[in-house]
């Protein structure tokens, strides 16, 4: 009985605790950033981040975020170098950005995988307002952008 009593509480405070740490997503300033393997410089650079490259932020050390990518691999990087601006990138083969946020709305353009997309406004219903540098702009289904 005691270990039971052990069991449920201890799910109890791992659910509390998981709704505890909302994903937090940021984006690389306007200039390309090293990514490290720790948090420091004179760590081993791993990747250089480009530009409004999408990451979710891990962790926070001092100056410095633990940040995983799309891919799923994770790196430091210094914090100066992320911003508050959103920006997801296209994982599906092909991503129609939509007028409005309807599967039945016309189609604005197309992005294929890979492509970066700035966040308009936050997702809603499974769907973000995006903006391609272009300047064309629509909705998207966030399940085929990754960063939201």
């Amino acid at each position: 009985m005691k270990s039971t009593r052990l069991f449920v509480l201890s799910a109890a405070m791992f659910a509390v605790t998981g709704a505890a740490h909302a994903l937090e997503f940021k984006a690389v300033g306007p200039v390309p950033a090293v990514l490290y393997d720790a948090p420091s410089p004179k760590g081993r650079k791993v990747f250089v981040a480009p530009r409004g490259m999408p990451v979710e932020v891990v962790l926070t050390y001092g100056d410095w975020a633990k940040v995983r990518d799309m891919s799923g691999d994770l790196a430091w990087i210094q914090s100066r170098s992320l911003v508050q601006r959103r920006s997801v990138v296209v994982n599906a083969a092909s991503a129609r950005v939509r007028a409005s946020a309807e599967d039945a709305a016309p189609v604005m353009f197309t992005a294929e995988k890979g492509v970066l997309l700035e966040l308009v406004d936050p997702p809603a219903g499974g769907w973000a307002k995006v903006r391609h540098r272009d300047g064309q702009s629509g909705f998207v289904r966030v399940t085929e952008v990754w960063g939201e």
